[in-house]
């Protein structure tokens, strides 16, 4: 097959799901350290043999990672699951694979320095055993402790970024309250909703800025960068909230900040890419989100109208993303810009590097993992919206 030949036209947004990851796992997905029953990620492709196996490792783009089996184990069943519930138990074994793979990356630990990875992965191991019946009781709970223990009003937050300072942001308090509110600490997750709401909100956008940096004097100075996860995280962070306690002002937030979403995160109805490195995961993360509110928002006044927007913007995002693969040696590639054909990544150039506690992209940002995730992301999103809601309610 040609480098730009394309397969037959795929229109289920399931099938197309299945085609991401079949194309993903298949170029990435291997034994970390060749360790048997273990699973790990190389963070590029194409990539050196060795620099697949024993290079670099980024923490938080493996719990996506896991979170992406997590939701293609159940849309897709291929078998029976225990008593009601029905996945894929291959796909479930991979899981379990890819948690023990990432202790082993990690040196043995669930923790590291940066509360939005350990979030993350507290998130993702929280839907791996409640859906797959797995059983990783004690990781969780030393993740959601440390989220916890973060909390520092007393210095303005919310809980910081990192261990080694004080700057407040979005991209850990977002994740950090959805982990708390599904672990059974529903006040902590509220009140991290009301920090957010009351610090976060930029004026004249309603967008959700970065964060609040405590400066030596003790004041606060905002980092104003408006990126597509942080509306994604605070879109579920509020959605918790409201599914945990029915308050009307967290429905209130959420119509605010999908109506800011769709004006300033979107391009003719499609959300912004975020470019390579980290940032490849960035609109991925807003459309997971996006989706669970299409989804899962109770039945309320005004309902009905916020899914099918969050569920339009989804759609089209998926269909934009699937419309601009590229295929080469057979297998899918997609852009880091859903808008625009996808390049073909080459094993030439500057790759990926982490600096100042960011990865930056590579030279061809299709290169990175966190690229082709997010792709992948937005089109389990599609399926998730297809297989929940009835063809009456769907944009």
């Amino acid at each position: 097959m040609g480098e730009h030949s394309k397969s037959p036209a795929v229109h289920d947004p399931n099938e197309r799901a299945q085609v991401a990851m079949d194309a993903i796992t298949a170029r990435h997905l291997q034994r970390a350290f060749w360790l048997p029953a273990t699973r790990a990620a190389a963070v590029a492709w194409p990539i050196g043999f060795l620099q697949a196996r024993f290079g670099s490792w980024h923490y938080w783009w493996h719990a996506h990672l896991v979170d992406l089996l997590v939701d293609a184990a159940i849309h897709r069943p291929g078998g029976s699951g225990y008593g009601d519930r029905s996945f894929d138990p291959e796909v479930a074994d991979d899981v379990n694979r890819l948690l023990r793979g990432i202790r082993v990356r990690n040196g043995g630990r669930w923790t590291n320095n940066y509360y939005d990875d350990m979030a993350w992965l507290g998130l993702a191991i929280e839907r791996a055993d409640r859906h797959l019946d797995l059983s990783h009781r004690r990781g969780l709970e030393v993740l959601t402790r440390r989220m916890l223990d973060a909390w520092v009003p007393e210095e303005g937050g919310g809980i910081p970024w990192r261990t080694m300072d004080r700057f407040f942001n979005a991209p850990a308090n977002g994740p950090a309250a959805i982990l708390l509110a599904r672990t059974g600490h529903l006040d902590r997750a509220v009140a991290m909703c009301d920090w957010m709401d009351a610090n976060l909100i930029d004026p004249k956008t309603h967008l959700v800025i970065d964060g609040l940096r405590r400066q030596p004097d003790g004041s606060l100075t905002p980092e104003t960068g408006t990126y597509t996860y942080c509306q994604g995280v605070v879109l579920g962070a509020e959605l918790e909230a409201f599914r945990g306690t029915g308050d009307r002002r967290h429905l209130d937030r959420l119509a605010r900040l999908l109506t800011a979403v769709e004006k300033h995160s979107c391009v003719d109805g499609v959300i912004r890419g975020g470019g390579g490195g980290d940032g490849g995961l960035f609109h991925g993360i807003l459309a997971r989100y996006l989706a669970l509110l299409a989804t899962d928002l109770p039945e309320v006044d005004g309902s009905d109208e916020l899914r099918s927007r969050a569920a339009r913007i989804v759609i089209s995002s998926a269909d934009a993303a699937w419309s601009n693969r590229t295929e080469t040696g057979g297998s899918v590639v997609f852009s880091s810009d859903w808008r625009a054909k996808a390049a073909i990544p080459r094993n030439k150039g500057t790759k990926a590097q982490f600096v100042g506690g960011a990865v930056n992209p590579s030279e061809i940002p299709e290169r990175d993992l966190s690229v082709q995730l997010s792709a992948w992301m937005v089109l389990e999103a599609a399926a998730a919206i297809d297989l929940a809601l009835p063809e009456r309610d769907r944009p």
